[in-house]
Parts: structure tokens; C-alpha cells; sequence
């Protein structure tokens, strides 16, 4: 979860809140800028999937650490571990 997800909840949320206070008083004004919000945090949360999905396809991609018996191997051309 980033920050972006988090934003976006809280827009939706909000948002969410009043439309339905527009709903309840009759408020149009109320109501469309709490769908404005809504929509906005919708985005907010697709972002932060995107911004994720491509940090881990990225982080998927390194090679994997080596361990430190096999840089040493590499170094003095022999197998085993050290002593």
C-alpha cells in the first residue's frame, strides 16, 4: 500500500459521505461534488495499483542476491566454503 492508496481511500470515503448527506437534505450542489471526490479517489486507488504492480514487476526482475560463499568462489576459482 502506498500513499496513493491511502489518499485515494480517504477521497473515496469523504466523497462518498456527501453525496449521501446531498442525497438525505437535497443538496445537488452536495451531491455532485461528493461524486467528484468519489471518482477522484477511485483514480487515486487505480494509481497507486499501477504504481505498485510496476514496482513489483520491476523488484521481480533483479537477479537474486548471492550469497557470500559463491562471490568468494568466484574470487580464488575453487568450490566449497571458506575456513
Amino acid at each position: 500500500m502506498n500513499k496513493d492508496h491511502v489518499k485515494g481511500t480517504m477521497d473515496d470515503t469523504v466523497g462518498r459521505a456527501k453525496r449521501q448527506i446531498g442525497e438525505w437534505t437535497g443538496d445537488s450542489d452536495k451531491q455532485a461534488e461528493g461524486t467528484v471526490q468519489q471518482v477522484k479517489g477511485k483514480v487515486e486507488k487505480i494509481s497507486g495499483d499501477v504504481k505498485d504492480a510496476f514496482r513489483n514487476t520491476t523488484d521481480s526482475s533483479r537477479p537474486p542476491a548471492r550469497a557470500e560463499d559463491d562471490i568468494d568462489n568466484d574470487r580464488t576459482g575453487t568450490t566449497g566454503h571458506r575456513r
